[in-house]
């Protein structure tokens, strides 16, 4: 029989000063804030879940310093760097807020697009489909550390839907959410907790 995740624990990175101003940062290399670090650090006591006593079997994060610094603060600096887990790439539209994008773009939406300089939605679900396929083909649990709008779009591409549904799945810094399965039917098993 071929391995299969259990379960995949996806961990949104504490507040960067971008992320608590609503500014998008995906290259950006940003550092948590004092309040992102305090937060982060209170993650190890929920990723050690009484549930799962031999932990992890595969621990991914993405390469971004904000990322690597949740894991490491939440107890988990072994960590594998996986470039596929960096946010979505907003091209010229980094740094800046949704409302200042709205000026250019009426409407604009990550999820619909235009993100000139950055990716698609058809790139982001290519690298996230990398990423799912790695957590099914692991036996146990899986823990992921990323950012907001690329778990977002890992979950739908979970569930085996197109990305924009990411759309629909809130994240809030420093959350913890769950994917996993019903029988063969993958899921959500808790979301933004």
């Amino acid at each position: 029989m071929t391995p299969m995740a259990d379960e995949v624990w996806l961990v949104r990175h504490g507040e960067t000063e971008w992320s608590r101003d609503g500014r998008h940062t995906s290259t950006t290399d940003l550092p948590l804030t004092g309040e992102g670090r305090r937060v982060a650090e209170g993650l190890r006591d929920r990723l050690d879940d009484p549930h799962h006593p031999s932990g992890f079997s595969l621990v991914l994060c993405s390469p971004r310093q904000r990322a690597r610094e949740t894991a490491r603060l939440a107890g988990h600096p072994e960590a594998e760097l996986d470039d596929d887990l960096a946010e979505w790439d907003y091209g010229d539209l980094e740094g800046r807020t949704s409302e200042q994008i709205r000026e250019t773009y009426p409407g604009w939406t990550i999820w619909q697009g235009p993100v000139p300089g950055g990716e698609d939605a058809g790139q982001i679900s290519a690298r996230l489909d990398r990423v799912v396929a790695r957590c099914r083909s692991a036996s146990g649990w899986v823990l992921v550390f990323g950012h907001g709008h690329s778990l977002r779009a890992l979950a739908a591409r979970w569930l085996e839907l197109p990305v924009s549904d990411g759309r629909h799945l809130r994240l809030d810094t420093a959350t913890v959410s769950v994917l996993g399965w019903e029988r063969e039917t993958p899921v959500v098993l808790r979301w933004n907790s």
